[in-house]
């Protein structure tokens, strides 16, 4: 690009998007923002804790980098906001609020799932498109034609019709067609040079039950099937808490990191004119997702706010490793977004229905026995082969 991209106005985005979109554009988008807590910079933040490894304890993930020039100097390192959590933090904001229309979510179809006496906006599953709650649901056979349209061709016309955040955050279909929808924005928020605490807290309750024959000790000291006395597990005696997860002091930096991929955006077919406009409405959608500015109120106790003497830094990073600065503006790319979506067309909103128990449970079971038999084809041919 032989021009500086920094402008504000709807026309300059246009114009960059077509340079995104060229077969010979750019590998991605890529931002690093700089975050604080909200309390100050030496203040106590709180990372995520993660399952135990079998036989491990469980904790947060810390990983530990040593020094090129100097193995005895080590940074550890602490995820703050993972790959998919942020995801789950950006997809929410194309949702209705309080079931009214909002520019944003006026972007994206409003795909409902009535379960019992649940109603479930699509925007939040788990697995997104290829999620339980849509599969077993009357919208299931359709969205299965899609991901079989998008395994075979790599057309993805009819899944952006009815879930186009899953082409932007990602989605696989494991226990269906086995389409894989690889993310186009990913996003990560990593601690720098931390040091990991501890905490430790004592529960008292308000009587003493043995005192007040309320209850016998030796009932309060049988152990459960939890493996803890029932006294302390039902705050019916005190209870120390020792050397639990305390946080962690951030000597470094605190950044989130964040990547359009462009080369896996133009991959979505169908290829040639045909599909630029669903490639352009996905790019909007993504531009909209990376760029929005939300709060990032992770957890109790970690609350990050932007780091004032450091400025967010956004890039065009080029196949050859060149880069060029960009200046994303909130209102420019919402209305190249909104046009984007109009000239896409369609978007099939509805409220859909998830099977009944009986239909359902058939449904499970016939997948049940399709997997099987595909298994033991598979162990045929394997055998067929090693006989010959």
């Amino acid at each position: 690009m032989g021009k500086s991209f920094a402008g504000e106005t709807m026309s300059t985005w246009n114009e960059l998007a077509d340079k995104m979109l060229a077969a010979d554009g750019p590998a991605a988008l890529v931002c690093r923002q700089w975050l604080m807590p909200a309390e100050g910079r030496d203040a106590v933040i709180f990372p995520p804790t993660f399952a135990a490894p079998q036989g491990g304890k469980a904790g947060y993930n810390i990983d530990e980098v040593r020094d090129g020039n100097d193995d005895n100097k080590v940074t550890r390192i602490a995820i703050i906001d993972t790959v998919g959590s942020q995801a789950n933090r950006m997809e929410p904001m194309f949702k209705k609020v309080n079931g009214e229309d909002t520019p944003y979510s006026r972007l994206v179809p409003q795909i409902e799932i009535k379960a019992g006496n649940k109603i479930v906006n699509l925007l939040d599953a788990g697995h997104r498109a290829a999620d339980a709650i849509v599969r077993y649901s009357s919208l299931g056979p359709t969205l299965k034609e899609a991901f079989n349209a998008y395994q075979e061709s790599g057309n993805a016309t009819e899944l952006a019709k009815i879930a186009p955040t899953s082409l932007v955050f990602g989605a696989w279909d494991s226990r269906g067609t086995q389409a894989k929808l690889p993310r186009i924005v990913a996003s990560t928020i990593r601690a720098y040079d931390i040091t990991e605490l501890q905490r430790s807290a004592q529960y008292f309750p308000p009587i003493d039950y043995v005192k007040e024959e309320l209850f016998d000790d030796e009932f309060l000291e049988t152990t459960t099937k939890g493996g803890k006395k029932i006294g302390s597990a039902f705050g019916l005696k005190a209870a120390p808490a020792e050397g639990t997860h305390g946080g962690v002091i951030v000597r470094g930096e605190i950044r989130r990191e964040a990547i359009l991929n462009l080369v896996c955006l133009r991959a979505i077919g169908p290829k040639g004119q045909t599909g630029d406009a669903l490639r352009r409405y996905i790019l909007g959608l993504a531009l909209v997702a990376i760029s929005y500015d939300r709060p990032h109120d992770l957890r109790q106790g970690c609350l990050l706010v932007k780091d004032p003497d450091r400025p967010s830094r956004w890039e065009v990073v080029f196949n050859d490793g060149s880069r060029q600065e960009v200046a994303p503006h909130g209102s420019a790319l919402l209305a190249f977004a909104q046009k984007a979506a109009d000239d896409f067309g369609e978007r099939k909103s509805g409220r859909y229905e998830f099977l009944d128990p009986d239909r359902a449970r058939a449904e499970v079971e016939k997948e049940m026995e399709e997997k099987g038999s595909k298994k033991g084809k598979s162990r045929k041919g394997k055998s067929g082969d090693s006989n010959q």
